[in-house]
């Protein structure tokens, strides 16, 4: 498949993070910007009302190189799965994840020292495709195997194990659970009340989901008890089998702890 042909077929939101990711990082090794124009600071922020500070921050991974590839690689299957996959049809609810992920990260910011906080928003997506993707089982590096649940704490030991700093990984985990919780579990003890509910100049950013969403569908010719057997809104039902990781996926597994960290 062509490169132009790959980057058409990426969901609406991924690709436009991608993109400027790219161009921020790229325009800084370039030297077009600086990074001391876009890291961030709350009280550039705050008192000289440098705001774009507040998007900048998620867009730049460091120099162009190796790392940045697996940084890049990273982002896109994490960003990707959860675009097309619980969020399916539903691309401004993904923006409001984000945009809430890097609403809790910048409230953490400031009391660490992380100037940009893509790595942390990052982490966020694989913490909240874990957590809808239970039933998967993973392997790492052909050594052990687990659920999806814990692949935010594997990566976590394996960042402490290398003694690189947790605090990416833990700012990421926590904003992940904050929304995994508000979204995912609090409406099933609410009632059904949704404190994250998608605004509406959010959803109007997206037209096409408004349309897909309002096209009659066929009901399904099953009894009535079995509509108790549907899982929550965003969880991902358990497949029927094991999933089983080949050896590429393992590989793929490596490289993602190699971003990660």
């Amino acid at each position: 498949m062509a490169i132009e042909d790959w980057y058409k077929q990426l969901p609406p939101v991924t690709r436009a993070y991608i993109t400027l990711c790219v161009l921020t990082t790229a325009g800084c090794a370039l030297e077009v910007i600086t990074p001391f124009n876009i890291y961030f600071n709350a009280r550039l922020i705050f008192q000289k009302g440098e705001v774009w500070r507040l998007l900048t921050t998620f867009m730049f991974f460091g120099s162009l190189g190796l790392d940045f590839v697996f940084h890049m690689f990273f982002l896109i299957k994490y960003s990707k799965s959860l675009e097309e996959g619980s969020f399916r049809g539903r691309s401004a609810d993904f923006l409001w994840m984000l945009l809430i992920g890097g609403a809790v990260l910048t409230c953490c910011a400031p009391f660490v020292n992380i100037q940009f906080l893509g790595s942390s928003l990052t982490f966020m997506m694989v913490y909240v495709w874990a957590r809808r993707h239970q039933y998967v089982n993973l392997s790492f590096l052909g050594i052990f195997t687990f659920t999806a649940p814990y692949l935010p704490w594997v990566l976590l030991a394996f960042s402490v194990v290398l003694r690189s700093s947790p605090v990416v990984d833990l700012m990421g985990m926590l904003a992940g659970h904050a929304y995994y919780f508000l979204e995912d579990v609090y409406p099933r003890m609410a009632h059904g009340r949704r404190p994250l509910k998608t605004p509406g100049f959010v959803k109007a950013l997206f037209p096409a989901d408004q349309i897909q969403s309002s096209r009659p569908t066929a009901a399904p010719a099953a009894a009535p008890a079995a509509a108790a057997q549907f899982p929550a809104p965003g969880v991902v039902p358990p497949p029927v089998g094991e999933f089983a990781i080949s050896s590429i996926c393992t590989l793929t597994s490596f490289f993602n702890c190699c971003y990660i960290l």
